[in-house]
């Protein structure tokens, strides 16, 4: 089985701070690095180094022939991603000694994807594959119901948050994934307690309080606890956790072991400076656990 990505891919520039810049503040940076990002590649490699079958769906510009190269090199498809005029979409990254983050974004290219450019890249998904999606770009609607239509498997996560936009989404999604601020705006947006959000699936994510799945048609609950580190840059943690739990189930994992596996995931990338470029192996994750239960 496959899972398809249609997302962004962004140029990240980090600069590191003693605080998050307040309004109209100038502040001196110590550090600064340049990486992959953008929730679309942090996700397909998440997934990929999580040894699933990744196909991106996405658009560059020509400063970002990098960005391609960094996502082939992890063993994704790139045949389905296009190079437009216009810049690489990119994310000024401020964080603090804590490993708080304050992001701006710039869609570019992001936003240049065309609905052609998706039925070419689901032509061959079916049943059983699974089909990821953000919102760092257009058509995420379109795509789903064409995926739907093949009997894919669609995973939506409602960031950055838009309310209007995450309502469209609730009768094409199987798993929509919001963290809880997320998941309490949806809400009084709805009019509707979250147990009550429509939809077959629902992820929330909690940060450093674990995550919690509920399967609509049951009001089923499985819960994980998030495993304890001390993090260094929590930028990318949510990316991390949602590429290797759809890897997990694209593998055949239930989802209790999905999800811890995805927590796993995201405990050890947290540990490391980056998004894309922190994201760790299946081996990695996998020695995490061992190491995990037997303490």
């Amino acid at each position: 089985m496959a899972i398809y990505n249609l997302g962004s891919i962004n140029i990240d520039h980090f600069y590191e701070v003693d605080h998050l810049p307040m309004p109209g503040e100038t502040l001196a940076s110590s550090g600064y690095r340049v990486g992959l990002g953008g929730k679309g590649a942090n996700q397909s490699i998440a997934a990929g180094l999580a040894g699933a079958e990744v196909h991106h769906i996405g658009a560059i510009g020509a400063d970002g022939d990098w960005c391609k190269a960094r996502l082939a090199d992890a063993g994704i498809n790139i045949d389905h991603i296009a190079t437009v005029n216009t810049a690489t979409g990119h994310a000024n990254i401020c964080i603090d000694p804590a490993g708080e983050n304050l992001i701006i974004l710039y869609s570019g290219a992001n936003g240049q994807i065309s609905e052609d450019q998706i039925k070419e890249a689901l032509g061959d998904a079916g049943a059983g594959d699974y089909l990821v999606l953000q919102n760092e770009t257009g058509l995420t609607f379109e795509a789903a119901q064409l995926a739907r239509a093949r009997g894919v498997f669609v995973v939506y996560s409602a960031a950055p948050f838009d309310a209007d936009r995450a309502i469209r989404m609730l009768p094409v999604v199987d798993l929509l994934v919001v963290n809880a601020v997320e998941a309490a705006q949806l809400s009084k947006a709805l009019g509707a307690a979250v147990d009550d959000i429509d939809v077959p699936n629902l992820l929330i994510t909690q940060g450093a309080d674990g995550a919690v799945w509920r399967v609509g048609a049951t009001g089923e609950q499985v819960a994980v606890t998030a495993f304890r580190v001390d993090p260094v840059d929590t930028t990318g943690a949510g990316d991390c956790f949602i590429g290797n739990t759809v890897a997990a189930l694209d593998r055949g994992m239930a989802i209790p072991d999905a999800i811890r596996f995805g927590a796993a995931a995201s405990a050890i990338q947290v540990t490391r400076f980056g998004t894309a470029d922190a994201m760790p192996s299946r081996a990695e994750v996998e020695a995490f656990l061992a190491e995990t239960e037997t303490v």
